[in-house]
């Protein structure tokens, strides 16, 4: 008999394939979020599920599944898994990452030169048949080209996002828990500085470190004073590294000019005063939506599952530490 597996949410028809090749697939093409209990009630007798960041699993939701034995998100983050109660049931855990770097260095790209630019707003304006003609100080946004880019976090994106900035001639600073290799820094023409310079030289500062509770609120009011005036904040990282109430009040009084937001704190819900500003884009967690990547996420994930179901080896395990019962 084969195992059963649940895929928790929608997914590409030939993942499921994939995995059917394998296992009993449960699958919710339904798209339908499934609350606590639901999941539970779906998670009855499966030994493998695949996530996605809104699937909170813990020791709780272990102790009355446990049956299960492979997590695999579909995500590079995994603060939804509580990755110590995993180990300690014996359940391993993976992620997708690599896959969708590329796309989401480009899409905080979309998210600056739309905030610099004030695309969004310009586009809303249009729409609403307000414009009335050219003159000379309508919408005026802020150069990218010969700014100076600020990247807290220098992991895989962080690089990326860094290497794209080449061609606008900026000035690229980063800060980070470790400094990178002088390889990498040359590759990135990237200078190390700390974190309190990085805030105040930064014309436009972009987030990508993963949230964790060293990294809840990293930006937060004192930071955020430390910004030179005019600057621009782009988060495509996590929400919660941002301190969303004292971020309002940056925008809407200073010191900063605009932010690019992909994910908040609490998602789906969000600080109703964001949606107020005229000086923010916000989209809703889609930094790494594009066709290909989402597909190549899914099957990443399905292929941690297999992996990990049939030989205990899963390619991108999280937690080598767990427990083999």
């Amino acid at each position: 008999m084969k195992p059963k597996v649940l895929v928790t949410r929608e997914v590409f028809d030939d993942v499921l394939a994939y995995l059917a090749g394998f296992f009993e697939v449960a699958s919710n093409q339904a798209d339908l979020p499934m609350d606590r209990e639901t999941l539970v009630r779906n998670l009855a007798g499966m030994s493998g599920v695949m996530t996605t960041l809104v699937d909170r699993v813990d020791a709780d939701l272990l102790a009355v599944c446990p049956t299960l034995k492979a997590v695999c998100n579909i995500a590079v983050g995994f603060n939804n898994i509580d990755l110590a109660a995993c180990a300690r049931a014996g359940v391993m855990v993976t992620n997708t990452p690599g896959v969708l770097d590329d796309s989401t260095a480009d899409f905080t790209w979309a998210l600056i030169l739309a905030t610099a630019r004030r695309v969004v707003e310009s586009d809303a304006h249009l729409r609403a048949g307000q414009w009335q003609g050219w003159y000379l100080k309508q919408f005026l946004g802020t150069d990218v080209h010969h700014a100076t880019l600020g990247i807290l976090g220098m992991g895989r994106i962080g690089r990326k996002v860094a290497r794209r900035a080449a061609g606008f001639d900026m000035t690229v600073l980063y800060h980070n828990a470790r400094q990178a290799s002088a390889e990498v820094e040359r590759a990135c023409n990237a200078t190390f500085v700390s974190k309190e310079a990085l805030l105040a030289q930064a014309d436009i500062l972009c987030l990508h470190v993963p949230y964790t509770p060293e990294t809840h609120h990293i930006i937060g009011r004192p930071e955020l004073a430390m910004m030179k005036p005019g600057a621009i904040l782009i988060n495509a990282a996590r929400g919660g590294v941002v301190d969303d109430a004292a971020l309002v009040k940056a925008l809407a009084g200073g010191p900063l000019a605009g932010a690019g937001l992909d994910v908040f704190e609490n998602e789906p819900a969000l600080n109703p005063a964001l949606v107020a500003l005229a000086n923010v884009v916000l989209t809703p967690h889609i930094a790494s939506s594009s066709a290909a990547t989402r597909h190549g996420m899914a099957m990443l994930a399905a292929h941690n599952l297999v992996a990990a179901l049939t030989t205990g080896k899963p390619p991108n395990l999280l937690n080598p530490e767990y427990r083999q019962t």
